[in-house]
């Protein structure tokens, strides 16, 4: 069972990535400009090695980190129309799911 929650974390931390770093490049509104927000997925970048190797200490430090990126994918869900509305609704998707994933890989790991 550990090692489906150490996956599920895994993958929604990389496509939680790859879905800013997409969104605020190719899809976010602001077409014309070079968005410096694509340097949002820096604090992601930090722990993917320590939960890529299963680090219970990165795990529980970025179970709190990632709550940053849910309240940002709430905000623009109510607050941007369309695509970008769906996209952050993804955001909160897989924002959930990592923590979910990180709060029982913690938990089954110290039993």
């Amino acid at each position: 069972m550990k090692n489906y929650f150490q996956l599920g974390a895994s993958v929604s931390l990389v496509c939680l990535i790859f879905l800013l770093c997409s969104w605020e490049l190719f899809l976010a509104p602001f077409k014309n400009q070079s968005s410096w927000l694509v340097l949002k997925i820096i604090p992601l970048l930090i722990p993917l090695m320590g939960v890529l190797k299963g680090k219970i200490y990165t795990y529980k430090w970025s179970g709190m980190l990632i709550f940053i990126y849910f309240i940002e994918g709430v905000v623009r869900s109510y607050s941007d129309l369309g695509l970008s509305s769906k996209i952050a609704l993804l955001e909160v998707f897989l924002s959930i799911v990592f923590f979910l994933c990180a709060t029982f890989y913690v938990k089954v790991s110290r039993t």
